[in-house]
């Protein structure tokens, strides 16, 4: 923890649940945070929570390149630094691929992946010239397994990995670390993204007597950013106890 006081973590998907909530373990460890997400109003009330002199809130939607880089470029501006950059906003549309629910494959792989391309984009340049920073993925166990209803949801969060361990080989000589957060079941809003008949009573249903709470997740990454410099923590994998898969 001594690692994570003074630091600047950039969060998209702040707004709620493992953005919100990590936000929350990072304020009280001593961290300065920016928050982004579509939902200022959301965003504004947690700033209030968190104190002004610890958290600065930017409306963002991670499709659009442009509002990210300048999501990134007001948090340097505002803080003076970006230690580290959480790329946290998700979907989770799951549907059998019989149901050709195009719009949701467009807007899952924007938003899991593109959004994430264009964080990385982003905040890289500031952390190669400082010469230290850490990027933090969130993939899920979903990059790791695969079931009939989730075929592109586990290609985004397959992706997300690879991204990841790509950067982590490209970045080593400019002493930048590389982490992946691939949780199980964790109280979000994500099933709320569900939205196929069928599925989304069973995913809701699975969340409601599996899911733990939000700050399992807060945990890992505090537990990741408070590592020292010469320590890379490359991934953290895990689940309920109780979830089989």
């Amino acid at each position: 923890m001594e690692n994570v006081a003074g630091k600047v973590v950039v969060i998209t998907g702040a707004s709620s649940g493992l953005g919100a909530e990590t936000a929350r373990h990072l304020v009280e460890a001593g961290a300065k945070v920016a928050l982004g997400a579509r939902r200022k109003d959301r965003l504004d009330a947690l700033v209030d929570e968190l104190g002004s002199d610890n958290a600065r809130a930017f409306q963002v939607d991670v499709t659009k390149r442009e509002q990210v880089e300048a999501f990134v470029k007001g948090s340097k501006e505002h803080f003076g630094r970006i230690d580290v950059m959480l790329h946290n906003a998700g979907l989770m549309p799951m549907a059998p691929l019989s149901m050709n629910r195009y719009d949701e494959w467009e807007q899952c792989i924007d938003v899991n992946l593109k959004g994430v391309l264009y964080g990385v984009g982003a905040v890289l340049p500031i952390m190669k010239e400082q010469g230290s920073g850490q990027n933090i993925f969130v993939s899920s166990v979903a990059g790791h397994v695969v079931n009939s209803v989730s075929a592109v949801y586990c290609a985004t969060k397959f992706g997300v990995r690879a991204i990841a361990e790509s950067l982590r080989q490209e970045v080593k000589e400019d002493g930048l670390r590389t982490t992946i957060l691939s949780p199980g079941a964790v109280e979000s809003e994500l099933p709320g993204s569900v939205k196929a008949e069928g599925v989304q009573e069973a995913i809701a249903d699975f969340y409601e007597k599996q899911a733990i709470p939000a700050s399992s997740f807060a945990r890992a990454a505090v537990y990741a950013i408070s590592q020292p410099e010469e320590v890379d923590i490359n991934e953290i994998l895990f689940r309920p106890t109780s979830q089989t898969f």
